[in-house]
C-alpha cells in the first residue's frame, strides 16, 4: 500500500500511481498501453513531469475514469490537501450515463479505500451487472433505492445501509425522487 505522512500534501501523479495500481498494472503495462516510455510514465507518477492534456486524456482512458477526475489538485489550498473536501470542490467521477452522478469525497486515491458522493436519479438504472473485487458499503442519506446484490433483491430506503462482498450487482431507482448514497469503496476504484 502506498502510504504517504499527513504533512506530504497528495498530488495528480499519487492518485495516477493508486489507479494504476487498483487495476493491477504496471508501469510497463500502462506505458505500453498510453504508447509511451516506462521513464515518462515514472516521472509523471513522482510529479517529476507534467502531462499535457492529450496525454491526461489517454491515461484517463486507460485507467477508465473521465477527464476531470484528474483535475483539482491545484484548486485547494495547499494547507487543504490531503485534509479536507470542499461541496464546491468535489471532483466529478463516473459519466451519468445512467443517470447516476458520483463525486468524490475523499482528499484523493491514495488511501485503502475511496468514498463516494453518489445521486441516483428518478427512473433509473443500471443495465448491467457490476462485479469488482472490492468490499463496499452504502448508507442511503434520502429517497429509496433497489439493490440486486448476488441472487437477493433488496429495498433500501433512508438511514438504510448495505454491504457488498465482491458479488456482482445492480442498482435501480424506480421511484419519482432521487436517492443520495454515500458509498466506501476498497480499495479504491476510481
Amino acid at each position: 500500500m502506498l502510504h504517504t505522512s499527513p504533512s506530504q500534501p497528495k498530488t495528480l501523479g499519487a492518485d495516477l500511481r493508486a489507479l494504476r495500481k487498483a487495476r493491477g498494472l504496471t508501469l510497463a503495462d500502462t506505458a505500453a498501453l498510453l504508447e509511451r516510455s516506462v521513464g515518462w510514465l515514472s516521472q509523471v507518477e513522482r510529479d517529476k513531469s507534467e502531462p499535457s492534456i492529450s496525454d491526461l486524456r489517454n491515461i484517463a482512458q486507460c485507467l477508465g475514469v473521465p477527464l476531470s477526475m484528474l483535475f483539482g489538485h491545484d484548486s485547494v489550498p495547499a494547507i487543504e490537501q490531503g485534509y479536507i473536501v470542499r461541496s464546491a470542490t468535489r471532483r466529478p467521477m463516473g459519466s451519468n450515463d445512467e443517470g447516476l452522478i458520483e463525486e468524490l469525497l475523499s482528499p484523493d486515491l491514495t488511501d485503502d479505500f475511496e468514498m463516494v458522493h453518489s445521486t441516483f436519479q428518478p427512473h433509473s438504472r443500471l443495465r448491467n451487472l457490476i462485479s469488482r473485487p472490492t468490499q463496499e458499503v452504502g448508507y442511503l442519506m434520502s429517497g429509496s433505492l433497489d439493490l440486486t446484490i448476488g441472487n437477493r433483491t433488496f429495498t433500501a430506503t433512508k438511514g438504510d445501509s448495505f454491504r457488498i462482498r465482491g458479488e456482482s450487482y445492480r442498482w435501480a431507482n424506480p421511484y419519482d425522487e432521487p436517492a443520495v448514497a454515500i458509498w466506501v469503496i476498497a480499495p479504491p476504484v476510481y
